[in-house]
């Protein structure tokens, strides 16, 4: 199995270089000289990392088999993955995104909506959630408010707040209707 580390974003400079977002939390020791990813689309890789450095908070790689800006400029938006076998045996510390997406989001029993997307966030990380009406709720993602993630048996275990899917609702429904209380 592979799992992203990161995606593609513009050029920067004439050299090659490309900006990433970055999609783990040890950019240190996944973006390294001499680290191979695999890319999708696949026609694009795969990618040897031979420069890492951080412009401000956006990360910077040059890749051995990208020479100058046109041939940067195809990558735009591919996506980076490693092999699961390279990650850390001992890292049982959070979890990754293509593990939360599509788990239920249960409140007691009753279930609340799925979970869509994991937002890797500075201060937190954001899980959101789809409820069964459609609307987004953003939940943060610490063990406060989501203390079980059972991926075994295909949900998470959501202790909110009073009125974080309410408060979530009334965001969205005040963007469409003017004047409601």
């Amino acid at each position: 199995m592979q799992l992203q580390v990161a995606r593609i974003g513009k050029p920067h400079g004439i050299r090659g270089e490309v900006t990433v977002q970055v999609l783990t939390d040890a950019p240190e020791d996944r973006f390294v000289p001499g680290t191979q990813f695999v890319v999708e689309p696949a026609a694009s890789g795969p990618l040897t990392v031979s420069s890492a450095r951080w412009n401000k908070d956006i990360l910077l790689l040059g890749f051995a088999e990208v020479a100058d800006r046109n041939r940067a400029e195809t990558l735009r938006g591919a996506k980076l993955f490693i092999e699961t076998e390279e990650l850390d045996e001992d890292d049982d510390e959070g979890w990754y995104e293509h593990e939360l997406v599509g788990l239920e989001a249960r409140v007691g029993s009753q279930v609340v909506g799925k979970v869509t997307a994991l937002n890797t966030m500075p201060v937190q990380d954001l899980l959101t959630v789809t409820t069964p009406g459609g609307e987004e709720v953003l939940i943060p993602f610490v063990e406060q408010i989501v203390p079980e993630v059972n991926i075994g048996e295909g949900f998470v275990l959501l202790t909110p707040p009073d009125g974080l899917f309410e408060l979530n609702s009334e965001e969205a429904a005040a963007g469409d209707t003017e004047g409601r209380d």
